[in-house]
């Protein structure tokens, strides 16, 4: 075969032995697949899935590739159903004894001694030499929908919450301390590599005292929950007024009129522009609607000093009821700040960088939203909702006051490995998070903490019978996810070329009880059809599974460097709340002070909190043991199609328009690629009568990375750079051109379209080539078998 070695020497810090070991080190760090010469060796047709050492591959592509568009001999109509697996496929491709190395030693033997010595002799070590050899590896059960529910029926609602509450017990200790004791408890369920992966990194904390606000014209100072700074209470310092705050804010001290955007849009900005000279002043702003991170970009382009930032209460449902809380946002898009887009290891190079935005930006409550634009407190009149609005002719001064400190702390990953053994170097990560640095979000995260743990319990019982995963389940906590998700981000960036070569999916399992009202999951393109095969797999006796409908929109969450760095598809399940507003989007940033029963009130039988287990277990099992990974190529084609032909509208105001013929020929061409692909090669490889390991091996190169054509390379702040994933609910279109079109309206220039449609264009056809170059590579490699 013909490999390039690459430096083994270059392994990140904190990861696995799996990924250290003899085995794995051709597989996953020293070797490159030469596809062109691999094929033209003798002997490839008897290529065999050796178990444990099965040799990663990579992305084969031919190097003369016919670029004609290739029409379907016949497209399948709708979704493409998998075939049924065949239940004894592992046993089929079974490793090779290996041989003894002393029959060497006999033939020696056989020179210098007699015939009848040697006859004797040879009887005699010829029985323990056969003792010794190695035997066959016995194969393993094999997966199936019984074995998965068998797994899935250990995880019961009470044994969460009983982890649930032993969670709670923890003091308020720091992140490496909870972390220690997360580590202990999964590998007392017999996780067998268990580890605690540590980064110093600079986090933005609260000063000694709280943040203020101050209405100059009458004197009065506010705390940003509403309450009066000269009034005492019992706790005036208190961690949820301490917590009140914006990581990565601007420092200091700004006085200046008080200006109401309302939401921050375009829209909002040219009407506010058109009256008034908003330089220096602070912002009134409400959250919601796009992410916060683009609406600050917004607001410091256009000059402003400062922003008030609130949640309207029309935007919550109405079983919540937060008018009286301020909250905790962070202003960092993700990973550690001083180490951006490197990891925080031993000897890299860290910048100081306390402020991420020149902005002097503060949450406060909404009842103190309405004392700063006077008013009354009664804002609901006939059952229907009034939103906030400063009053045109109201001019208001204010003084804002915040001083927050930059420093820097350990956070902790928790980093637990259950080995497969057909596809060891294929990994896919189930994670949740922790949260030891403040009182903010407790419950969510002892919520994700105990369904994973419960889960990896069900697992390890499984186990201990003698199953195993066929590909590698990787289960993390993060630390650091509140101020920007810096544990994933770290350990992610710390092992970017590992886990570019090797993830497969992404699972996650943050804030999954946040309501309990409907189920609300979420997936790449490629996962939604599993997504919903799962619903029905688990939720036949469950009234709040069916009509749940799967989405691709941005989500909160460790997988956001999964999803826009690596290109990796991801899914996750939670309940909330049926949203009050169209608005209601991204108000998730806001991390509100969560009272300790809260978590058992949405959910005190804890069925929801299982529900979202089995959920979970349940996708997990499928992608760790399907032997063709079971994502699906045509939604992603289809995903596309319908996001242009939702765009094209709005780009008809455009001069030029000969993009958009364009665009939809170049979308037209990759669904007539991913229909033929996903027929003519998917079909035979998940028929057990046409499975071939080889076809098999080379699909599932082709289908881990079917997103990562999608990775755009210049996003506005707070965007996902993963174009196949929505704003909200209510958009089809790609995030990208939709932003480029209200930089159209802001600035009156036709630039920033024409670049985001190129990127869009690439991007697409990138993804197009993709598939073709998996097609040609099929064609030629298996046309002598045929």
């Amino acid at each position: 075969m013909a490999y390039h070695k690459v430096n083994a020497d270059q392994r990140a810090q904190g990861h696995s032995p799996y990924l250290d070991n003899d085995e794995l080190q051709a597989t996953a760090l020293e070797l490159e697949w030469d596809m062109e010469k691999e094929l033209e060796e003798p002997g490839f047709d008897h290529f065999r899935l050796d178990g444990a050492v099965q040799h990663h591959l990579g992305n084969s592509q031919s190097p003369d590739l016919d670029l004609e568009p290739i029409q379907p001999s016949s497209s399948p109509k709708g979704r493409f159903q998998r075939l049924q697996e065949d239940p004894d496929y592992v046993s089929h491709y079974t490793r090779q004894a290996p041989k003894s190395n002393r029959c060497g030693f006999f033939q020696i033997l056989k020179v210098f001694c007699t015939a009848l010595i040697l006859f004797i002799f040879g009887i005699v070590i010829g029985y323990y030499a056969r003792k010794k050899c190695s035997s066959p590896p016995t194969s393993q059960e094999p997966n199936n929908p019984h074995i998965y529910r068998e797994i899935l029926k250990e995880i019961k609602a009470d044994n969460i919450k009983q982890i649930y509450r032993d969670l709670l017990q923890f003091p308020r200790e720091n992140d490496v301390d909870i972390a220690t004791k997360i580590l202990v408890q999964w590998s007392s369920q017999g996780l067998e590599d268990v580890r605690l992966v540590n980064y110093s990194v600079l986090l933005d904390l609260p000063g000694s005292s709280s943040n203020t606000v101050t209405l100059k014209n009458s004197g009065e100072c506010f705390y940003p929950s509403g309450q009066q700074c000269d009034r005492e209470t019992k706790t005036p310092h208190s961690q949820d007024l301490l917590y009140s705050y914006a990581a990565y804010s601007a420092k200091g001290t700004l006085e200046a009129e008080l200006v109401d955007v309302q939401y921050g849009t375009v829209e909002d900005l040219i009407r506010i522009q058109a009256i008034t000279n908003v330089t220096k002043k602070i912002a009134l702003l409400k959250l919601g609607q796009s992410p916060l991170l683009y609406k600050l970009s917004l607001l410091e382009d256009a000059g402003f000093g400062g922003v008030l930032l609130y949640v309207d209460p029309c935007d919550l449902p109405k079983t919540t009821d937060l008018a009286d809380k301020a909250f905790m946002v962070s202003l960092n898009s993700g990973g550690d700040p001083s180490t951006p887009g490197y990891a925080s290891i031993d000897g890299s190079y860290r910048q100081y960088r306390p402020n991420l935005t020149t902005l002097l930006v503060q949450p406060i409550s909404a009842e103190l939203a309405k004392k700063l634009i006077s008013l009354p407190e009664d804002t609901v009149q006939k059952d229907r909702c009034i939103h906030l609005q400063l009053p045109a002719t109201d001019k208001k001064v204010i003084s804002l006051n915040i001083q927050s400190v930059a420093t820097y702390k350990t956070i902790s990953n928790v980093i637990g490995y259950l080995k497969g053994t057909v596809f060891p170097d294929r990994y896919i990560i189930v994670g949740s998070h922790h949260n030891g640095l403040n009182t903010y979000g407790r419950q969510e995260w002892a919520s994700s903490t105990a369904i994973i743990t419960a889960f990896i319990q069900a697992l390890m019982f499984k186990v201990g019978r003698g199953w195993r995963p066929d590909r590698t389940i990787v289960f993390c906590s993060w630390g650091g996810t509140s101020f920007g998700n810096i544990g994933s981000y770290e350990w992610a960036e710390d092992l970017k070329r590992v886990l570019q070569r090797n993830v497969v999916a992404y699972i996650s399992l943050h804030n999954p009880v946040k309501g309990n009202s409907a189920l609300h999951p979420v997936a790449s393109p490629s996962l939604q059809q599993l997504a919903a095969e799962s619903q029905s797999f688990n939720c036949v006796e469950e009234t709040r599974c069916p009509g749940s409908n799967v989405s691709s929109v941005q989500i909160q969450g460790d997988s956001d460097y999964f999803i826009n760095h690596l290109g990796v598809p991801a899914m996750q399940f939670s309940y909330e709340d049926i949203k009050a507003s169209e608005n209601s989007s991204f108000l998730f940033e806001a991390l509100f002070p969560v009272h300790t029963t809260k978590t058992e009130e949405l959910d005190p039988s804890f069925s929801l909190h299982e529900t979202i287990a089995k959920l979970t277990g349940q996708v997990t099992l499928q992608i760790a043991n399907e032997p063709v990974l079971p994502f699906n190529a045509l939604d992603i084609a289809l995903e596309v199609q319908n996001s242009l032909k939702a765009t094209a509208l709005l780009l008809l105001f455009l001069d030029d328009e000969g993009d958009i013929p364009q665009l939809l020929a170049v979308a037209s061409r990759l669904r007539d690629t991913a229909e033929l692909f996903q027929s003519d090669e998917m079909r035979p490889a998940n028929d057990p009568k046409e499975r071939d390991p080889m076809r098999v091996r080379m699909l599932n190169d082709v289908l881990q990375s079917l997103e990562k054509s999608f990775l755009v390379h210049r996003v506005p702040p707070g965007l996902y750079r993963n174009i196949l994933y929505r704003l909200d609910e209510r958009t089809r279109q790609f995030s990208v051109l939709l932003e480029a079109l209200e930089h159209c309206k802001l600035h009156q220039s036709n630039e920033t379209i024409q670049a985001a449609l190129s990127e869009v264009l690439n991007s697409i056809n990138s993804a197009q080539v993709y598939f073709k170059a998996g097609l040609d590579v099929f064609e030629t490699t298996l046309a002598g078998k045929k």
